[in-house]
């Protein structure tokens, strides 16, 4: 059951688990219709904890249910920067341990922003990017999680709303919050190479995830004040195709009347159609 607020579709589950079927499910439909009207759905994707259940339900609907990643192509959202593809801090390792390696995707489908260009090559790296995605005809569905000072991707507090793929300097709240895994802040890269905001924007379907109480305070700024750089999340709210799936933790602090309070089975948008 869901509501709208604004131009956002926002859903709460009864817990994480179930809102990551439901986003995997979403990806699944997504994924059998392309290949049915013959086109390659193009998926971009995040890291962190919470889509670690999405990817734990797309693999296991891939060895469970034979659904087909071999016509997939996915782009992910950021990188550390500078950033070893190996390393385990990487988000290249990330997404081939928790996805890649268990799905047929092919590996030239997979666009990851490289951590190890050299400093004078950036630009030119972003600028590929930016183009490949262009190549495919741009992204489909975007999966999405919410930092604790409102980034999406690695845009920071003050991101252009139009910005594009770049490389931006880390906010001490998005390096502090990654700092444990780091064994301290001292170890956290300064910088990281990021889709921008006009690139997700740019988006037919987008969901963002948001699960715990730690996320409350700012999934209430994100959707409920107005748009503003300081919190980029906000720059949804102008996007016509947008869902939020929240646990009822993550919900716990929204207030405008609208915004969805029920918990059950999500709605999400129709997908845009591709443009020429």
């Amino acid at each position: 059951m869901s509501e709208e607020a604004g131009n956002i579709d926002v859903v709460v589950f009864e817990d994480g688990e179930s809102l990551a079927r439901a986003v995997a499910e979403r990806t699944a439909t997504l994924i059998r219709a392309s290949a049915k009207a013959g086109k390659r759905p193009v998926l971009g994707l995040p890291t962190g904890s919470t889509p670690l259940g999405v990817y734990r339900e797309l693999c296991r609907a891939h060895r469970e249910a034979g659904l087909d990643f071999s016509n997939v192509v996915t782009f992910n959202v950021d990188e550390y920067y500078p950033m070893d593809p190996g390393s385990p801090h990487s988000f290249h390792r990330y997404m081939w341990e928790n996805l890649f390696s268990h799905i047929n995707v092919p590996p030239e489908n997979i666009q990851i922003p490289r951590g190890d260009v050299p400093k004078e090559g950036i630009e030119e790296h972003c600028r590929a990017y930016e183009e490949a995605i262009a190549r495919v005809g741009g992204i489909d569905f975007q999966i999405l999680g919410i930092g604790r000072n409102g980034h999406i991707a690695f845009n920071e507090p003050g991101s252009n709303r139009e910005s594009r793929t770049r490389l931006v300097t880390l906010h001490a709240a998005s390096r502090q919050d990654v700092a444990p895994g780091f064994s301290g802040q001292e170890n956290v890269p300064t910088e990281a190479i990021t889709m921008g905001m006009g690139t997700i924007l740019d988006a037919r379907e987008i969901v963002l995830l948001a699960v715990g109480e730690h996320k409350a305070s700012i999934v209430r700024r994100a959707l409920e004040e107005p748009v503003s750089p300081e919190v980029t999340a906000s720059f949804l709210q102008v996007h016509p195709n947008v869902a939020v799936y929240l646990d009822p933790a993550a919900a716990s602090r929204l207030t405008r009347p609208g915004v969805a309070r029920a918990i059950g089975e999500a709605d999400v948008p129709q997908q845009r159609e591709r443009g020429p």
